[in-house]
């Protein structure tokens, strides 16, 4: 089986607010589907945390790279990809196109195979795992209203993250996490995003271990992005000193680049982007890294249905693992797949057990979003 062909699918319409200081439109071009034909006639699908034309300018870039290669080795293709794009890649577009394609190809070799994508990654270690549902902050009363609203849909975990938390002062800071913890109870669990990978993010190591001083007394699961995404020096040290479990790991792509951040104990909980980092087949590498660090592995998933499943997938193979990411309201998680995802009666999501990545397609709904 080899790869005739990789089709795009914008995705406009849909995009959430991803928390940035000017906001995102519903037609902002942030995540894209991509596709990989093959010469056989099966297809895998994959997903992107870059723009429609970034992700076409990419697969062009790398056409003679893939095309006509082997569909049923992910791991050897996606690596090919990466050696072989050296000058133009090492991160960034290039390697999040690599992601969106490796995941296709696993979702390919799944099907081929008859197998759901976590066993082909080493074996399901849980046929379900608990999902938090993703959610920006916002002013107190508005905040209460949509975590109530979150804990009513099922969801027994929740993340807050970005502004306005962090962009006024310390006592509005605190007033958010008590209203939240107010509002949700002791029973759920609740981690809070600074989001320190927003552009001339203002704060230093000082700002986030006094806040993770404060979000520690109200039982925060962990303090995610506190830091600007490069100051490996100050996660060393906030690690080291934090009563709260420190996460990040998001914008960082390639193994190699993770390697130096898990070595030296930056962090609790390390934050993979499947849909950036090299998708599933360099997540994992990451994922099993950190497990010899005795570094939580907790994907980064503010993405598609696709993402999320790859996600699912991933988890269901790390014997550590023990959340995944549910961007939520999020019409490109739960308008693209023709069986939506549901939470059982404990809030926890079920590993997809068909073959491959165990969703099909929503087409109608792609159509609608490329605005064909």
């Amino acid at each position: 089986m080899r790869i005739r062909d990789i089709k795009i699918h914008r995705l406009l319409g849909g995009t959430v607010d991803g928390g940035w200081p000017d906001g995102h439109e519903p037609e902002a071009d942030l995540h894209t589907l991509v596709e990989v034909l093959t010469d056989d006639g099966p297809t895998g699908v994959g997903s992107v945390f870059t723009s429609s034309a970034l992700t076409a300018a990419g697969i062009e870039c790398m056409r003679p790279l893939w095309e006509g290669e082997s569909a049923l080795e992910p791991e050897r293709v996606s690596e090919k990809l990466r050696q072989a794009s050296f000058w133009q890649g090492r991160g960034g577009t290039l390697e999040h196109v690599i992601s969106g394609i490796d995941i296709a190809l696993w979702d390919l070799l799944g099907k081929a195979c008859g197998q759901p994508v976590g066993r082909l990654l080493g074996g399901m270690y849980r046929s379900r795992i608990r999902p938090y549902a993703s959610l920006l902050f916002a002013e107190p009363d508005v905040l209460r209203e949509r975590l109530q609203a979150t804990v009513a849909r099922g969801f027994r975990a929740i993340k807050m993250g970005w502004r306005p938390f962090g962009r006024r002062n310390n006592a509005f800071d605190e007033l958010l996490v008590r209203t939240a913890r107010e509002a949700v109870g002791e029973e759920v669990a609740l981690f809070v995003d600074a989001g320190g990978s927003e552009q001339f993010w203002p704060h230093g190591y000082k700002w986030a271990l006094r806040t993770a001083e404060m979000l520690a007394q109200y039982d925060i699961g962990w303090f995610e992005e506190p830091l600007p995404p490069d100051d490996l020096e100050g996660y060393v040290r906030l690690r080291n000193a934090s009563p709260a479990p420190i996460a990040g790991g998001e914008v960082l792509t390639r193994r190699q680049a993770f390697t130096p951040w898990l070595e030296r104990g930056a962090f609790d909980i390390v934050q993979p982007d499947t849909t950036k980092c090299g998708g599933l087949s360099e997540a994992r590498k990451i994922a099993w890294c950190a497990y010899d660090h005795n570094i939580r592995f907790v994907s980064h998933g503010w993405n598609t249905a696709v993402g999320l499943a790859a996600d699912l997938h991933l988890a269901a193979a790390i014997p550590v693992a023990s959340h995944v990411e549910y961007l939520t309201p999020a019409p490109y998680i739960e308008e693209i797949v023709a069986e939506p995802f549901v939470l059982d009666a404990e809030g926890y999501l079920p590993i997809p057990e068909k073959p491959g990545l165990g969703i099909e397609l929503n087409r109608e709904a792609l159509r609608r979003f490329a605005g064909e």
